[in-house]
């Protein structure tokens, strides 16, 4: 296939191309955002590779395409080495999802390669890709349909209406569809089980406690490959997830048929859909995970699960990468690991570098048992990477975060905590009728600020009370931040973030620990994304909007926040820079112009109906 039919079978209308014969030079696109090709060229090759044939792109894909008139002609290591190397510019160049391919231009033969990571070389190679697609069929393999995240969502209703019925506690079901969900993909027999004797007791197995024991044997030999975990930490997550979930009355008194019924769903309902090999895979594994614990602990108004996609923009927001050490002290369900570690491996060339992601690179600390067993697991389904995740307070692991040299720490600490999940020092300052963290959550921040190195961002979850707080702690604790490192930006996040959760309204600080606000002497970056495209839907709390031809509308708004904060760009109704100090509030909407252009008769009825019920639940009326 010649380069012109190459170029119309992918589509023409995302054909890109920076010379004058239509190719892309990597020199000229890095050079046009400050960047020298000589730093992402390696020594490996003998040519350095500049130009490449073809490029396409939109607001979130780039397909890159080196042509070759007959693979037999060609050394294969040579060729995937210069689409690797062109693969590595693309990443430098641009934070978009690549789709690599090399193809044949006196033949029709493709190698084609996508997901996560995009190493290219033969174990990577997609196989099953035999022939060029179009650019928007590879948009969907790249980012999955919005369709499938529907039936995700969907399916965890029905689950969690499974779960009821068979009696399984509320707050044993996320941590127990987890760890089935674990088993299932690493190839647990449920079907066709037969009662055997126990070898060691004699005594007859029934069906369903062969299946439990096949479950806890797989999870077993899951935490025996963690390669750095030691025998203690094992130990511990081994007896949260046998003892506290497996061995728990509730599933011990499940029927095989029962069993079985919640294997085969999830089997057949949500495995098909899921696959940790790419990032859209990530995704819609995060999607499930994180929306069926908001699910199934919507009662719980202190839960105040992260969604996966705020996770997904805080972690980019501080560009985590594969050199990223990053650290989540309060890791609850480990949204936040989890995300880091996808994006981490977005950024590896190599399977050694994925394994130095998932063993040395993200790190973990949990207090509660029901909170650590559940990122364990959620870690192990995506591939491991738990090693470093343990069961503490953060309070009293001062060196253990400190040995681990990170960069990057992403938190969503406790708003309200009581006085054992809070700095024992701090505490010890409260009066005698303080129940709550009068801080809300901001000693947690200064805290974990001391205990990593000055080089480290962190990007923290608070209340809004922490933003406009001018009194008291909170005052206080925006005081010392500010008189030692710097308030990078502050991002206004949906009200009904948490929804049907916690009833907290938060937003997202950015802080640069390398020296004080003052030194700095710049302008902060306030964002009000209050609007992310998501809307509620009954039974399952917010989901994700498309459009007419079935996109994401959250993808696109994703994209616009963060060039707005990475390029510092003010823009009426969305953001604004301003001079702030530790007296003043953190909040866009004190400092941001509004765009009346985008006001309608409807803003202002749903203003004043918000205004009466407010008054109405306040009691003013």
């Amino acid at each position: 296939m010649n380069r012109f039919d190459i170029i119309q079978k992918i589509g023409a209308k995302y054909h890109v191309g920076n010379t004058e014969t239509s190719e892309f030079s990597y020199v000229k696109a890095l050079a046009s955002i400050n960047k020298d090709i000589k730093d992402y060229q390696k020594g490996d090759t003998q040519q350095k590779h500049q130009f490449l044939d073809i490029r396409f792109e939109n607001e979130r894909l780039v397909v890159l395409v080196e042509c070759k008139n007959k693979f037999s002609r060609w050394k294969k290591e040579k060729i995937q080495k210069q689409l690797q190397d062109y693969v590595r510019y693309e990443k430098a160049y641009s934070d978009k999802k690549i789709v690599a391919i090399l193809a044949e231009t006196e033949g029709n033969d493709v190698w084609v390669w996508f997901g996560q990571s995009v190493i290219i070389d033969d174990e990577h190679l997609k196989i099953e890709e035999t022939s060029l697609k179009t650019f928007e069929e590879y948009e969907n393999l790249c980012f999955g349909k919005v369709n499938d995240k529907l039936k995700i969502v969907d399916s965890i209703k029905i689950l969690n209406e499974k779960l009821h019925s068979d009696g399984v506690n509320e707050k044993l079901r996320s941590q127990f569809v987890g760890t089935c969900l674990l088993a299932l993909k690493n190839g647990l027999n449920y079907q066709n089980v037969n009662e055997t004797l126990d070898p060691n007791t004699g005594k007859t197995l029934s069906q369903e406690k062969i299946v439990i024991a096949s479950i806890k044997s797989i999870l077993s030999g899951l935490l025996s490959k963690s390669g750095d975990i030691s025998d203690l930490n094992k130990a511990g997550k081994l007896a949260i997830l046998n003892h506290k979930v497996l061995d728990d009355q509730d599933i011990t008194n499940l029927t095989y048929t029962e069993l079985k019924d919640i294997l085969s769903f999830i089997d057949f309902n949500i495995v098909p859909y899921i696959n940790d090999q790419n990032t859209a895979g990530q995704d819609l594994l995060n999607l499930f995970f994180t929306t069926f614990n908001k699910y199934v602990g919507k009662s719980d108004k202190n839960q105040a699960f992260t969604p996966d996609h705020i996770c997904d923009f805080m972690s980019k927001a501080v560009g985590v990468n594969k050199n990223s050490r990053v650290l989540d002290p309060c890791c609850g369900s480990g949204a936040f690991i989890v995300r880091a570690m996808t994006d981490a491996m977005d950024d590896c060339e190599t399977e050694s570098d994925r394994d130095n992601v998932k063993k040395r690179k993200i790190f973990g600390i949990e207090y509660e048992d029901g909170a650590f067993g559940l990122s364990s697991t959620n870690m192990l389904i995506h591939g491991d990477g738990n090693s470093n995740v343990i069961q503490a307070s953060m309070f009293e692991r001062g060196e253990w975060i400190k040995d681990k040299n990170v960069n990057v720490v992403l938190m969503n600490p406790p708003y309200n905590a009581t006085k054992k999940f809070c700095d024992p020092a701090y505490t010890k300052t409260w009066n005698s009728k303080q129940k709550e963290d009068p801080s809300k959550g901001f000693h947690f921040v200064e805290w974990i600020a001391k205990h990593v190195p000055s080089t480290c961002k962190i990007a923290v979850l608070l209340p809004m009370q922490a933003a406009i707080g001018n009194s008291g702690d909170v005052k206080k604790y925006k005081k010392i931040m500010m008189d030692s490192y710097t308030l990078d930006a502050v991002f206004s996040l949906p009200n009904e973030m948490f929804y049907p959760g916690a009833s907290a309204i938060a937003c997202c600080m950015i802080f640069d620990l390398s020296q004080k606000h003052e030194r700095a002497n710049r302008n902060t970056f306030f964002g009000y994304f209050k609007d992310d495209k998501f809307i509620k839907r009954k039974g399952l709390g917010r989901v994700d909007q498309t459009d007419q031809d079935g996109n994401s509308l959250w993808q696109s708004t994703e994209l616009q926040w963060l060039e707005l904060y990475k390029n510092k760009r003010e823009v009426p109704g969305l953001s604004v820079m301003q001079r702030v100090t530790y007296e003043d509030e953190w909040l866009a909407e004190a400092y941001m112009e509004t765009d009346y252009t985008k006001l309608s008769v409807d803003d202002f009825e749903k203003t004043v109906r918000d205004y009466y019920s407010y008054l109405i639940k306040s009691g003013d009326r």
